[in-house]
């Protein structure tokens, strides 16, 4: 991980308007967000989306957004878990839009984790939908499941970043799950 002193200093440079301090961060970053990526997309054979271009996209994403500002490195890796799920949600609408007419059918179950990747597939679909739900509902339990999911962040890492205990985020996981999959079963019966 890089320095959190000087990426600090980077973040605040942005926020004040500088944008190559942005692309300082990003530069920074960059093996981090990849590594996040590749850990995302594992087990995705034959997909057009790899880790490189889910970072690219979100870097056009992040870099693209004038009115980013990024309080802290938490705050960044939120930001940049939002911008590659963005990409990762828009990859699969658009491969199942070609694939089958972009029917949908629902999922009904939720994996612990995500050591095989996420599936490129409208199961992730169907967990976007559910988790905007969440995100209405609460946006702190939505926010952890963000980090886990599309930023490939573990419970240590999340509450490393959030400032939080890991037993607490443990919890805002459980609930946030037991909400998801309520979600997602009550879309598989409609």
């Amino acid at each position: 991980m890089a320095d959190s002193g000087d990426i600090t200093q980077l973040l605040d440079e942005a926020r004040n308007g500088d944008r190559g301090a942005l692309d300082n961060v990003l530069a920074t970053l960059y093996q981090e967000l990849h590594t996040l990526a590749r850990r995302q997309l594992a087990g995705q054979r034959g997909q057009t989306l790899d880790a490189t271009a889910l970072v690219h996209e979100a870097y056009l994403k992040l870099s693209g957004k004038r009115e980013a500002k990024f309080d802290d490195r938490a705050h960044f890796f939120a930001y940049a878990a939002s911008a590659m799920r963005s990409v990762v949600v828009d990859y699969a609408r658009q491969r199942l839009a070609q694939k089958r007419g972009g029917d949908l059918h629902r999922v009904t179950d939720l994996p612990e984790d995500l050591e095989g990747g996420l599936r490129l597939d409208d199961d992730m679909l169907a967990l976007d939908i559910a988790l905007t739900k969440l995100a209405a509902v609460d946006a702190r339990l939505a926010h952890v499941v963000e980090l886990r999911y599309f930023g490939g962040l573990s419970e240590l890492e999340i509450s490393a970043l959030l400032e939080r205990s890991e037993r607490s985020i443990r919890r805002d996981w459980q609930k946030a799950r037991m909400f998801l999959l309520a979600s997602l079963r009550d879309e598989s019966e409609t």
